[in-house]
């Protein structure tokens, strides 16, 4: 493939963003004595709450690529540290729920509310329907990236 291609451009462009944020990620797990693990289990459970999926320990290690006895390991730390709480779901007590406590929504926001905000400014620069093909073309490569783990 020719580097020149802007096609490419835009994979080496989402390739730079990705370590920008893994750092990030990385400096907020240290700060807050988190495994790399943890953060990503936080960050599902985030997505899981926020697209109003129930998060069950099996999806969470589905998401994370773990076996049931590294989920509860995991769990289990975030739970000490009061990131997490578990319960039961009240339609079938036998299922296990987690969701994310406000310690750790607070936690998250204090790190990354700083930078999340800028963003949210940035993105004032471009009209709805900028907005809309950047949401799109962000959609379709999570999509790719998705579809590219699952077949590993």
């Amino acid at each position: 493939m020719d580097h020149r291609d802007p096609r490419l451009q835009l994979v080496h462009l989402l390739r730079g963003i990705t370590v920008e944020l893994d750092l990030l990620g990385a400096e907020f797990a240290a700060r807050n004595s988190l495994h790399p693990t943890d953060l990503r289990a936080l960050i599902h459970l985030l997505d899981f709450d926020r697209t109003g999926t129930d998060a069950t320990p099996g999806r969470l290690g589905a998401q994370l690529g773990l076996n049931s006895s590294a989920v509860t390991a995991v769990v289990d730390r975030l739970e000490r540290r009061g990131l997490v709480d578990r319960g039961h779901d009240p339609r079938d007590r036998r299922r296990v729920l987690l969701a994310v406590t406000d310690q750790a929504t607070d936690l998250g926001w204090s790190f990354f509310g700083p930078l999340i905000s800028r963003l949210v400014a940035a993105e004032g620069e471009f009209d709805e329907n900028e907005l809309d093909a950047v949401r799109r073309f962000l959609q379709t490569t999570q999509s790719v990236l998705v579809t590219a783990r699952q077949e590993k």
